[in-house]
């Protein structure tokens, strides 16, 4: 099949298939004499193998673990395990640091309303006060795989 069906088939772009080769998590296909990429269906399991991984939020390094991993069809799933433990320890900080965030956010959102329910002009919005006011570090340290 050529790339566009290959696309279509896996329910994505043409970019995102070449941007998947040239990342090696997609194998370079076959060539016609014309140049032309031929893939097969491996091209199409790994393509959705690959894009269900990311659909999970895993990054490309695990991925590519994974896709090692797969290749050696008479070991152990021990190591795909680590590497789904690892990603929901990520998962597990994220959630722990957008559970923070929106803590932030409703307190500022409620520095926002009088008691009678009616907002505040805005020069005297609380929200901006608030924003003002914050005593934020530089960089906060982000448990993110992603970089």
């Amino acid at each position: 099949m050529k790339i566009g069906e290959l696309a279509n088939n896996a329910q994505c772009t043409v970019e995102t298939v070449r941007y998947y080769e040239k990342t090696g998590l997609l194998t370079e296909p076959a060539r016609t004499s014309g140049n032309f990429r031929v893939y097969g269906p491996e091209h199409l399991e790994r393509l959705r193998l690959v894009r269900n991984c990311r659909a999970l939020d895993m990054s490309h390094e695990e991925i590519h673990v994974l896709l090692k991993l797969a290749s050696q069809a008479g070991e152990d799933c021990g190591a795909i395990n680590a590497v789904f433990d690892q990603h929901i320890a990520h998962v597990d900080a994220r959630i722990g640091e957008l559970t923070h965030l929106k803590g932030q956010l409703s307190t500022l959102r409620q520095r926002c309303t009088r008691g009678d329910g009616t907002d505040n002009a805005v020069d005297a919005c609380g929200i901006l006060q608030g924003l003002a006011a914050m005593d934020t570090p530089n960089q906060l340290e982000r448990h993110t795989h992603l970089g």
